[in-house]
């Protein structure tokens, strides 16, 4: 749904498809109302604007267009980066009173009639800004264009999407080889059935530790981690267990799982997922990962336009219960749910759900997420980030991975 612009490099919304929703509706407009976390809103605007909210609006008719109506002071920022008509007028005025003032002096606005005029909104418009558009005279009818445009990802989605990922292996790769590079120092505490805690550069290696390295690898490689990076260990231990984050320790003999779902440039994420046992004694960790794998392979077997996205879930599943291990157990993580799958783009999980009945299309990229926890052992997860094809998929990013951290 999105073509270059003229900006190198950028990524631009071609907006038929709400043209098309507008003919079908008979409405004269489209509105929506947010700020910099609606992911709805920039992939209309390819705008990376303020927290408090601004409108964008598309038009019906022979003149139709597209208007941002931006607050005081990102006027020269919006002309920059989004494609249409940058409304400066009113900038102090609510974000909704300014949509419906657009809407006013438009050709089909201005139009009137005796029905009162329709205009399509996202199912989660603000609610002031829905009383401004009904104050003015508008009737408000929800759709799901937006949500529907936003599955299929155009090329230069997918490259920005690619170049995510390559930063989140790089990461992932960059914490294998701090793994593989400590030692295994004697832990007192630990008793009979813990492992060792790990040491590198001649300090105790942490949760804390080793996620700044992940998130440093990041930032090198050009994207943010937006507050996503996960490191779990063991027993799904976390800072509560041992005061404060800094002072967990990661051991040998358990479960190490590594989740990065960066973002870069564009807006997009990338997303992998890792689990990697320092000195294995090849108990439940082993088993698990083996498992693991099969599952991986057995969604990924599922994967083309026109499957079920629902039998990707329930391949995964059915190859776990085969090893042994129950897919319905529910353990939840700290972190949490343990998805099999779902999609990937703008937010770091959108549609399609891999639990669904959807049908997968050409250009959805989907991460393939399957996994086992245990409340005494841990959590080991795998991970593949595709992109659905007429005839299977695309993998993005390095597809390899090792039971033991790789240097």
């Amino acid at each position: 749904m999105s073509h270059e612009g003229s900006e190198s490099g950028s990524i631009r919304t071609d907006w038929s498809f709400l043209d098309d929703a507008l003919e079908a509706a008979d409405a004269v407009g489209f509105v929506a109302v947010g700020g910099r976390r609606d992911d709805d809103l920039r992939y209309l605007t390819r705008f990376d604007g303020p927290e408090r909210e601004y409108a964008f609006v598309r038009t019906a008719g022979a003149t139709r267009e597209s208007v941002l109506c931006v607050p005081a002071g990102f006027e020269t920022k919006a002309a920059r980066q989004f494609d249409g008509r940058v409304a400066t007028e009113r900038a102090g005025d609510p974000a909704g009173d300014r949509a419906a003032a657009i809407l006013d002096h438009s050709e089909a606005g201005a139009a009137g009639g005796a029905e009162p005029p329709l205009v399509l909104v996202p199912p989660t418009i603000p609610h002031d800004a829905a009383v401004y558009l009904e104050r003015a005279g508008y009737e408000l009818q929800s759709t799901t264009a937006v949500a529907d445009a936003r599955r299929a990802k155009a090329d230069s989605e997918i490259d920005a999407i690619r170049g995510a990922q390559a930063a989140a292996v790089a990461a992932v790769r960059h914490a294998e080889g701090v793994l593989a590079a400590a030692d295994a120092a004697a832990d007192a505490d630990a008793g009979d059935g813990g492992g060792h805690e790990l040491r590198w550069q001649d300090a105790p290696l942490t949760i804390d530790r080793l996620t700044r390295e992940v998130n440093a690898e990041l930032a090198r490689n050009g994207v943010s981690d937006a507050g996503n990076t996960v490191v779990a260990v063991g027993a799904h231990r976390s800072a509560a267990d041992g005061g404060t984050r800094e002072s967990v320790p990661i051991r040998a003999n358990e479960p190490i799982r590594i989740e990065v779902a960066p973002r870069g440039p564009h807006g997009y994420h990338g997303a992998l997922t890792r689990t990697v046992v320092v000195d294995s004694d090849g108990g439940w960790d082993r088993r698990a990962y083996v498992a693991v794998e099969s599952a991986l392979d057995a969604g990924l077997a599922e994967i083309e336009a026109g499957a079920d996205a629902g039998d990707v879930a329930r391949e995964a599943d059915a190859e776990l219960a085969a090893f042994g291990f129950d897919p319905t157990a529910g353990v939840e993580l700290p972190d949490g749910p343990l998805d099999v799958g779902y999609g990937v783009g703008l937010s770091r999980r959108e549609s399609p759900p891999l639990r669904g009945g959807t049908a997968l299309d050409a250009g959805m990229v989907i991460a393939v997420a399957p996994g086992v926890a245990d409340p005494e052992q841990g959590c080991v997860r795998l991970s593949a980030l595709v992109v659905v094809t007429e005839s299977g998929y695309e993998r993005l990013g390095d597809d390899s991975h090792s039971f033991s951290p790789r240097a």
